[in-house]
């Protein structure tokens, strides 16, 4: 067990790489151990240590899409780092799991509510290449890495010269390719905002040319359904969660799930809040990026709409208009996440 950061309140936030019982006066939050997933969960264990005066502490937890080497689209999908977090939730061993909201299935799980949805990041891909270079600048050929099929699809659509290479590992992992067996890799702007790697970043595809996984940029806080309205978890979820960010998140996700898509799926959403609107713009690619399909929609978001669900329903509206469109013939549909 080793302190890491006083939170802002009089609660400390601590680390502890070991099982830690439950305790008077002490929260524990679930999270995996790689830099990101360690950077992301201190900031929120310091909002809820503010939030609530306790003590809290980040529980590291091992799962198996961070030992496994396999590509996630022969794994079952995202939903490997998560399984994990879900199971030490339901069994006591954490009183929060923090996850990359991306990575969630979008199905229900049983005993397990999302509690909170913080302020979104940066939704947007990032690229990160050789000598300051651009994608457009890339010369021809050039060798790019990702693990996500969607990106593959938008860099052959937008660059179909490009050898693009799958890639797995941590972020240090990913970004020490660069100039040595690869030109450039795409990366979550994200992630490499929460643990100070910006200036890797040679440019940031916009959200117009390159939609990004449904939820990316945003963070989702579980609890167990029977603590979800006691305290202190309602005051810390409380202090966690962003009506705008969440809205935009369920209504990437409800797209998600209506289309019935998994991981190996080519599909990037975009939803936001401007005024009293809630508008969501998705694009199904074929995986060679020969083809795209995009539909987009909005609805009211009003104080009348937040207590409907708005993101819900538009989420469905778009992804029927996709399918109605042919989307499944574009796209792997039909895998369950």
């Amino acid at each position: 067990m080793n302190a890491t950061t006083p939170g802002t309140g009089s609660g400390r936030v601590f680390r502890s790489d070991k099982p830690l019982a439950a305790a008077p006066g002490l929260l524990r939050v679930g999270t995996r151990g790689s830099a990101l997933a360690v950077s992301q969960t201190t900031t929120v264990a310091e909002q809820i240590a503010a939030a609530t005066g306790l003590d809290v502490a980040l529980v590291i937890i091992t799962t198996h899409g961070d030992v496994t080497r396999a590509p996630l689209s022969q794994l079952g999908g995202t939903g490997v780092f998560v399984s994990a977090l879900r199971d030490a939730l339901l069994n006591g061993e954490c009183d929060f799991a923090v996850h990359s909201l991306k990575d969630l299935p979008t199905g229900p799980c049983p005993g397990i509510a999302l509690g909170a949805v913080p302020v979104r990041a940066d939704a947007r891909d990032a690229f990160c290449a050789r000598d300051g270079l651009t994608l457009e600048a890339l010369p021809e050929g050039a060798r790019v890495g990702t693990g996500s099929p969607r990106r593959v699809a938008q860099l052959r659509s937008r660059r179909p010269d490009l050898e693009v290479q799958d890639l797995r590992g941590n972020v240090d992992t990913r970004l020490g390719r660069v100039g040595v067996d690869l030109d450039a890799v795409v990366l979550a702007a994200a992630g490499l905002d929460r643990i100070g790697r910006a200036e890797a970043i040679t440019e940031r595809f916009s959200l117009e040319e390159a939609p990004g996984a449904p939820g990316q940029g945003a963070l989702a806080i579980e609890v167990r359904e029977a603590d979800a309205t006691a305290e202190p978890f309602a005051a810390a979820l409380a202090s966690l969660d962003h009506a705008e960010s969440r809205a935009t998140a369920l209504a990437e996700r409800a797209l998600l799930a209506t289309l019935e898509a998994g991981c190996a799926a080519p599909i990037g959403a975009c939803a936001a809040v401007a005024g009293e609107t809630l508008h969501l713009r998705a694009v199904v690619y074929r995986v060679d990026g020969t083809e795209q399909l995009s539909a987009e929609a909005e609805l009211p978001w009003t104080d009348d709409a937040r207590g409907q669900d708005a993101p819900g329903e538009l989420g469905r509206r778009v992804a029927e208009e996709l399918l109605a469109g042919g989307a499944a013939g574009l796209a792997p549909l039909g895998s369950s996440r």
